[in-house]
């Protein structure tokens, strides 16, 4: 993706949507790791959380509740390193009481939703990647009509590997052929258990429903990525689970995801 003239994302080269028509696949967690993994591979990284009702991501990268701050070109994104590698800005920011409960109706989304697009100063990015939550409705239209002027590269598309979540992952795959964004790929959250004691990966729900989902649709399959205590509890920490296990089989699987979507994105 060639830079643009659009304001705030004139510096921003790739722009990628992750997304999931079903809710509880672990999409945070991979906007996370990816944005870690992509920190890690040397790249300039921003997360934009539109997931309005359930701001995790500043939990999961342990940013707290910082004040945003303004600058002439808007809202400063949230850095959550002194180099300013990684950058942040989420709903979770502007809420008074994390407690509170966001009940809004379509137009009040959409229209924050534009203003996160428009008004946040990203500065120079390698990778915007933008975390929505599951479905296919107000945000998601909402997202790709006021992005459509800069240029989304793709979506990757998060899925378990039980069919009635690859059902609902297929319904995205629709989605995104309507609204003509590329899928770049889908990723198998959840994809076996990493026993913490010995490490041997046993497949306690199924495996291969990623998989088998990209060969039926025709897209590209980006990786599995294990359920691993190791990396749940360093998400409920706030610990960089890359930085503390970086020689554990879900590092390397990340990895590997990551250096799939930079290849994909750089040949564009």
């Amino acid at each position: 993706m060639e830079p643009n003239n659009d304001g705030n994302l004139d510096q921003v080269r790739h722009v990628v949507l992750v997304l999931s028509g079903k809710g509880g696949v672990g999409k945070s967690t991979i906007t996370t790791e990816l944005a870690l993994a992509l920190r890690h591979a040397g790249k300039k990284v921003g997360i934009l959380d539109v997931d309005l009702c359930g701001p995790s991501i500043p939990r999961m990268l342990n940013i707290g509740r910082p004040d945003v701050h303004q600058c002439d070109s808007g809202w400063v994104p949230v850095y959550t390193d002194a180099e300013k590698s990684l950058a942040l800005m989420s709903i979770g920011f502007l809420l008074e009481d994390p407690d509170e409960a966001v009940v809004w109706r379509g137009p009040k989304k959409t229209a924050l939703i534009g203003q996160f697009v428009s008004d946040v100063a990203w500065g120079e990015l390698d990778v915007l990647l933008v975390d929505t939550p599951p479905g296919t409705s107000d945000e998601h239209i909402a997202v790709v009509e006021k992005l459509k002027k800069h240029r989304v590269d793709g979506a990757i598309l998060v899925t378990t590997p039980q069919a009635v979540s690859t059902g609902d992952v297929r319904r995205e795959i629709t989605f995104c052929k309507k609204t003509g964004v590329r899928i770049l790929g889908i990723v198998e959250n959840m994809s076996g258990f990493v026993c913490p004691h010995c490490s041997e990966c046993s497949n306690i729900f199924s495996k291969g429903g990623g998989e088998e989902l990209a060969k039926l649709t025709g897209s590209v399959f980006l990786g599995s990525v294990p359920l691993d205590p190791l990396l749940s509890s360093s998400i409920e920490e706030g610990r960089n689970f890359q930085q503390s296990f970086p020689d554990s089989s879900t590092f390397s699987a990340i990895s590997s995801i990551c250096q799939i979507l930079l290849n994909s994105l750089e040949t564009a």
